[in-house]
């Protein structure tokens, strides 16, 4: 495992854990790295200093590996920011339905009545989003990607 120090176009700082260098690179390729901010999918590693710690004794490490387990999980939202967005998340998650990359049909469907009222989430392109704000239906940004676990 490697931890980097990451930044995004918005010029937020977190870190993230990737399995490899390598494994960070094809997850950036493929626009899986995003920022635990904002959402934003242009990362990229920050200078960072690197951790050089002296050699341990096995009576050091058997030490160590207890306080790490002890602390909290790598996965859990670090700043208050990031547990906001956790929690917003968590909310349209539970009250609204996922519908993939058939936001556009799904919520134009709802506005004329052709489907049932209810909150929905899901992916639209940018000429999609501008179609239905055009046509009076309101749609509004999510600040994370629906449908995926964040990194």
């Amino acid at each position: 495992m490697i931890q980097y120090s990451l930044k995004c176009a918005q010029n937020h700082r977190f870190d993230s854990w990737f399995q490899s260098a390598s494994a960070f690179d094809k997850l950036k390729s493929a626009g899986m790295v995003s920022c635990a901010i904002c959402g934003d999918t242009q990362v990229s590693k920050a200078i960072m200093a690197p951790r050089v710690r002296p050699a341990r004794s096995a009576s050091e490490v058997t030490e160590a590996s207890t306080e790490i387990a002890e602390d909290k999980p790598l996965s859990g939202p670090a700043s208050p920011s990031e547990q906001a967005l956790a929690e917003l998340k968590k909310q349209v998650e539970a009250n609204s339905d996922y519908v993939g990359g058939n936001f556009a049909n799904e919520a134009r469907a709802i506005h004329t009545g052709d489907a049932p009222e209810r909150a929905i989430y899901g992916e639209a392109n940018a000429q999609e989003a501008k179609s239905l704000i055009e046509d009076g239906i309101p749609v509004a940004p999510l600040p994370f990607r629906p449908g995926r676990k964040s990194n």
